[in-house]
C-alpha cells in the first residue's frame, strides 16, 4: 500500500506540472517546483522508508501496523495541504462535502487490519486534517472561511464517514479471526486463542477426523532463529528432533504429544493434549498457600514425569508455577501434568547440537526458578530441575518466591551467593521439618548437596509422617470451586 501511495504521490506532482501547462500554456509556473513538489517529494520517502522497515524478518507484525496508522493520517494531512494550498478561498467556497480524506478513511478501513477503536481514533484525526489545513491556510492568508465553526461544517461529511469505517473495520476484524479460526495445520483445524507467550500462541485445536480437542502451540519462526536457507534448515532439523524426543516420553504426568509441523509460511507447531484445570501460579495466586500434604501429592506427580525425562537424557530447565498444570483427568483430581517439554535438552553422550532455544539465542529458564549453575551457563544436568522444583515447592508452601528483586540481576545474584529464609520464617501454615528440610535441600547451591535423583527426591517426600492428601479430598476440592 505504501508503495502505491508513493507512486501516486509522484504521478500526482508531475500530473500538476502538466496541468498547469495545459490551463495556462504561457504560465512559467508549470517547470519551477512549488510546496506541492515538496509534500510529495517528503511523502515518498516516509512511504519507501516504511516500506523497506516493514520487510524486516524480525519485525513485531502489530508496530508495523501501528506505524501504517501513524502513516495514515500523516499522509491525510499531507493530502489536505495540498488540497487547501490554493489561492483566494473565500467564504462563498464553504460548501459541506466529501473530500478525498473520506475515500482514504474509507479504503484504509478496508485493507489495513485495525481494530475498530484504532480506526475510529485514527479516523478522527485523519477526518480532522482538513481543519488543520484550512486553519494554516488562514494564517498564511489564502483562506478566508468566515467564522471559526465553518471549517467543521464544510467538512461533517467525512466525520460520518468515520462512522463508516468503523463499521467496515469490525466486519474486517470478524472475518480475519473466522479466518484465523479456519486455519488448519495437518490434520487439526485451529479454533479459539487460550494464551499467548514469549514463544508464540496456544490456540484451542479439533482433529478433523477424530474430533478430539487439543492445544496447538504456534511458535514464532523469528523466535527459533529460523531465518532463510541453511539457519531454516537448521532450525527446522532441530525443531523436529526436538519434538521427537519430546513425543517418546510416555509418562502421564508429562503432557502428551500429538502432533508437530511446519506451516507453508515456516511456523512451528506442537499438537499437545487439551488439559482441565489450572497451573500452579494460578492455584496459588487464587487460593494462597498450598497445604503441606497436597503439596507433597502434587511434588511426587512432577517427580515421576522428570524422573522418566532424566532418565531418558533430557533436561527441562524451565520448571516453574506456570508450567506444571493441576487438574482433573478422567475421574482423578489433583492430577499433574508437566508442560513445556517441547524444547528440551538432552544430555546424552555424543548429543553435542545446540537446543534449538540455546541456538536461537533464547535466555532459558525463569530467573525467579533458576538453578545457580544455569545462571553461570556451566554445563547442568537433571539436578537443576529439582533446584526449580525446590523453588516452585517453596512459593506454594508460603506464597513467596524463594528470591525477590526488582530486576533480573537481582534475582539472579541472589540465587549464586544468598541462602533462603527458612520456609517457616516465611508462612504461619504447619510445615512438617522434614518437608522444610526437602525442599531446603533442593535448594542447595551446589548440585552435589541436591537429591541426586527425582526418584530420590519423590522417596523422601513420600517418607514424610503426615495425614496425606488423597484423591477424596482432591475431588471436594475441585467439585467445591466455583465456576470461572
Amino acid at each position: 500500500m505504501v508503495v502505491v501511495a508513493a507512486s501516486i504521490w509522484i504521478m500526482g506532482a508531475v500530473l500538476y506540472h502538466f496541468a498547469l501547462r495545459a490551463m495556462a500554456p504561457g504560465d512559467p509556473r508549470w517547470t519551477s517546483p512549488s510546496g506541492i513538489d515538496a509534500i510529495a517529494a517528503g511523502i515518498v520517502v516516509v512511504s519507501l522508508t516504511l516500506f523497506f522497515y516493514a520487510q524486516g524478518h524480525d519485525r513485531d507484525p502489530r508496530f508495523v501496523l501501528n506505524l501504517g496508522l501513524v502513516y495514515f493520517v500523516l499522509t491525510s494531512l499531507a493530502l489536505c495541504l495540498v488540497l487547501h494550498s490554493g489561492p483566494g478561498h473565500r467564504p462563498s467556497s464553504i460548501a459541506p462535502t466529501v473530500s478525498w480524506i473520506g475515500a482514504v478513511i474509507l479504503t484504509s478501513a478496508a485493507l489495513v487490519p485495525s481494530t475498530p477503536r484504532r480506526t475510529l481514533v485514527t479516523g478522527l484525526l485523519a477526518a480532522s486534517m482538513n481543519p488543520v489545513a484550512m486553519l494554516l491556510a488562514h494564517v498564511r492568508g489564502t483562506w478566508d472561511f468566515g467564522p471559526l465553526y465553518n471549517v467543521l461544517v464544510m467538512h461533517y461529511p467525512d466525520y460520518l464517514l468515520v462512522g463508516v469505517a468503523v463499521v467496515i473495520s469490525h466486519v474486517m476484524t470478524n472475518l480475519g479471526q473466522q479466518v484465523v479460526q479456519a486455519r488448519e495445520m495437518g490434520s487439526y483445524q485451529v479454533g479459539e486463542l487460550l494464551g499467548r507467550g514469549g514463544m508464540g500462541e496456544v490456540y484451542k485445536a479439533t482433529h478433523r477426523m477424530l474430533a478430539r480437542p487439543a492445544a496447538i502451540k504456534l511458535i514464532r519462526p523469528e523466535r527459533l532463529g529460523a531465518g532463510h536457507g541453511e539457519s531454516a534448515a537448521m532450525a527446522l532439523k532441530r525443531f523436529r528432533r526436538e519434538a521427537e524426543v519430546a513425543a517418546r516420553l510416555r509418562s502421564p504426568h508429562t503432557v502428551g504429544l500429538y502432533d508437530f509441523g511446519v506451516t507453508e509460511n515456516q511456523t512451528f507447531y506442537l499438537v499437545m493434549e487439551l488439559l482441565e484445570g489450572m497451573d500452579l501460579e494460578a492455584l496459588v495466586s487464587q487460593t494462597g498457600p498450598v497445604p503441606a500434604n497436597r503439596v507433597i501429592y502434587i511434588l511426587r506427580q512432577v517427580c515421576e514425569s522428570l524422573e522418566e525425562a532424566h532418565t531418558s537424557g533430557l533436561v527441562h530447565r524451565d520448571i516453574k508455577p506456570a508450567n506444571i498444570h493441576v487438574g482433573r483427568l478422567g475421574l482423578q483430581y489433583d492430577f499433574v501434568k508437566v508442560l513445556d517439554f517441547g524444547l528440551v535438552k538432552s544430555t546424552l553422550p555424543g548429543d553435542a547440537d545446540e537446543s534449538l532455544g540455546t541456538a536461537a539465542g533464547l535466555t532459558l529458564g525463569t530467573p525467579a526458578y533458576m538453578a545457580p549453575e544455569m545462571a553461570l551457563d556451566d554445563a547442568c544436568d537433571g539436578r537443576v530441575d529439582l533446584y526449580s522444583l525446590g523453588c516452585v515447592a517453596y512459593f506454594m508452601l508460603s506464597g513467596k518466591r524463594v528470591f525477590e528483586g526488582t530486576n533480573y540481576v537481582q534475582i539472579i545474584a541472589k540465587h549464586l551467593r544468598e541462602d533462603p529464609l527458612p520456609l517457616s520464617e516465611r508462612t504461619s501454615l504447619p510445615i512438617p521439618v522434614a518437608l522444610e528440610r526437602a525442599v531446603h535441600a533442593c535448594l542447595a547451591k551446589k548440585p552435589g548437596q541436591r537429591p541426586q535423583s527425582a526418584a530420590e527426591l519423590a522417596r523422601s517426600l513420600a517418607a514424610i509422617e503426615m495425614d496425606p492428601w488423597c484423591e477424596d479430598q482432591a475431588r471436594q476440592w475441585w467439585q467445591g470451586r466455583p465456576a470461572v
